[in-house]
């Protein structure tokens, strides 16, 4: 699974202006709602379900909040690149920078954990990390995050 299946140019927030993980999360329901046709508010009480279960905050200042939406019809990612680190309950209690939304149909089983998977292995690359911290152009931040990653078995 690639990013590029799930992320469109418009799902790309490149200076992100929030002060709490509730502002956040609710710029990204605004932003995702406007991607997938999906309502809003909806998208915001999936997100906030899925927060109260337990911090999407993965750490290393990046968050993946995520959830399952019954009209769904496939995946979608909406990225975030916050102007300032917000406090966001992650693991590590750092401040998160750096946000990827996903959003999968109700029946998404291994997409939807194949996706997740994807994106925080992106996430965690220290490079990749430091390329979008580094830079504010939406379009750079797209082509960062949808190039094709080599795979760890090639030789």
């Amino acid at each position: 699974m690639e990013l590029i299946d799930l992320l469109s140019p418009e799902a790309i927030l490149p200076n992100l202006k929030a002060s709490s993980k509730k502002q956040a999360l609710q710029e990204l329901a605004a932003r995702a709602a406007t991607i997938c046709g999906q309502n809003e508010r909806d998208i915001f009480d999936t997100l906030l379900q899925r927060e109260q279960l337990g911090s999407t905050g993965v750490g290393n200042g990046i968050a993946i909040p995520h959830g399952k939406m019954l009209s769904l019809e496939g995946l979608y990612g909406v990225f975030a690149r916050l102007d300032k680190p917000i406090e966001f309950d992650s693991l590590d209690d750092q401040p998160v920078d750096l946000i990827f939304l996903l959003l999968a149909p109700e029946g998404a089983g291994a997409d939807h954990l194949k996706a997740l998977a994807r994106v925080a292995r992106l996430l965690r690359d220290s490079e990749v990390a430091s390329k979008l911290r580094a830079t504010k152009d939406a379009a750079a931040i797209y082509s960062i995050l949808t190039q094709p990653q080599a795979s760890p078995t090639a030789a």
